[in-house]
């Protein structure tokens, strides 16, 4: 009885701590500063029509920097783990008939897919991440389909070190320009693509940073996705 007339008093001490928090917070008008600026504005800062891509790439790109190294060090962490140990491939039936027809059909469309998806990344809903992805699920659903396949595992770490470093070179050639990393110079020094918004050959530097974080995206998930379905070899 003690317990539950406590957690009573709690409960309506806690409900009444909010109810004069939120007392004073206007209902119906609107407090969206930083976004209505973002609306207003996207345009001529950053030539995209898709404000959400224009933010994660353009105006908090450090950020999103730092969401790529993390998903690096992520792979890092899974190959050190298994780094040294002989492993391959103990799968002993391939796919179902489906599977294997429908991904042998269907493996380079969903490879034009994902590319589809970062390119247009400016324009429309996607963008790098979620077109990396779909690049590694390709690759996953030929796993699943043939005991045999594997990716080429010395281009997969080349072209993911590659990209890497492009990123950061883009970013550096910003501050070069104008004193500060990752400015968008295709956009604000070059104006490439100013008489082209809504198309496909605009957004500045965009279209160049989510090709880039799509190539280690699905070369990263690949080469996890590869270390996960093999099974250590004892000698």
């Amino acid at each position: 009885m003690l317990k539950r007339s406590l957690a009573i008093i709690t409960l309506l001490i806690i409900g009444y701590w909010l109810a004069q928090g939120l007392a004073g917070v206007p209902f119906g008008q609107d407090k969206m500063l930083v976004g209505q600026y973002y609306l207003n504005h996207v345009e001529a800062q950053t030539g995209a029509i898709n404000v959400v891509t224009a933010i994660v790439v353009n105006y908090r790109g450090f950020d999103t920097l730092g969401e790529v190294t993390v998903l690096f060090i992520a792979s890092t962490g899974v190959a050190a783990l298994l780094w040294g140990r002989k492993k391959k491939r103990t799968a002993k039936t391939e796919g179902s008939v489906v599977l294997t027809t429908g991904i042998s059909l269907l493996f380079p469309f969903v490879l034009m897919f994902g590319g589809y998806i970062f390119i247009h990344g400016h324009l429309t809903p996607g963008g790098g991440f979620p077109g990396g992805a779909t690049i590694a699920t390709g690759f996953l659903l030929m796993y699943m389909a043939f005991i045999s396949y594997e990716i080429p595992h010395g281009k997969f770490e080349v072209t993911e070190g590659l990209v890497g470093m492009g990123y950061v070179i883009v970013g550096l050639i910003g501050l070069a320009i104008s004193g500060y990393f990752l400015f968008d110079w295709i956009w604000q020094t070059w104006h490439w693509g100013a008489g082209n918004i809504g198309r496909l050959f605009s957004g500045g530097f965009i279209p160049v940073i989510y090709t880039l974080i799509a190539l280690k995206v699905g070369t990263e998930l690949s080469g996890i996705i590869d270390n996960m379905l093999k099974e250590e070899v004892k000698e």
